[in-house]
């Protein structure tokens, strides 16, 4: 098991760690550093068997891992439930491998949980939000321990903070889901966000 530099901070200051893939990791990083609680995120590549992969290894969906975040927050702020509320609204949990026009195993809608509760939140929340009908197809996100995460190439992460409009995906894909977002979860936004 891969250790990170998130999972030592978070033993040092009392803050939780969470891994979830929601497809690119452009669009979920843009949207978890903007949540109240949440102290840092990272993308990175999670659930693979290739040591330390690169961005084109995992584009060749050859490394098993999905484009994944890792988020560090403050659960006295926000909790693991609250942060899976906002994962289920902002990617479609029911396509395997693939979001909109990213195919790929690596594009999957996956839960990497830490520990046992981890765990069995993300089980409950998965089987509330799919009893729910938020989704008209099933839910087929995985729920998986964690086993690895390895940190993305610094040209992926704050991406969208530092590449935004002049990337036409960002304008048509991530500002989208933003938007979206933030109408959804406007009293849990960071006050300086609203």
């Amino acid at each position: 098991m891969v250790k990170s530099a998130f999972m030592n901070r978070a033993e040092q200051e009392q803050l939780a760690v969470a891994t979830l893939g929601t497809g690119c990791f452009w669009c979920t990083e843009a949207i978890f550093e903007q949540l109240e609680g949440v102290v840092d995120v990272e993308s990175g590549y999670a659930g693979g068997h290739v040591a330390n992969p690169s961005y084109e290894a995992v584009c060749g969906k050859k490394t098993g891992h999905a484009e994944a975040v890792q988020i560090l927050f403050d659960p006295n702020i926000i909790t693991y439930a609250e942060l899976l509320e906002v994962f289920w609204r902002v990617h479609d949990p029911t396509t395997l491998n693939r979001q909109g026009n990213d195919v790929g195993p690596q594009y999957r809608s996956a839960i990497f949980w830490h520990d046992q509760q981890q765990k069995d939140t993300a089980e409950e929340s998965l089987r509330q939000t799919d009893a729910s009908g938020l989704w008209n197809d099933p839910i087929v996100t995985e729920v998986s321990p964690y086993s690895n995460f390895y940190t993305a190439e610094m040209t992926h992460q704050d991406y969208y903070r530092k590449v935004g409009s002049r990337n036409p995906y960002c304008t048509y894909v991530i500002d989208p889901k933003v938007e979206k977002f933030k109408k959804l979860f406007k009293d849990k936004l960071r006050s300086t966000d609203q």
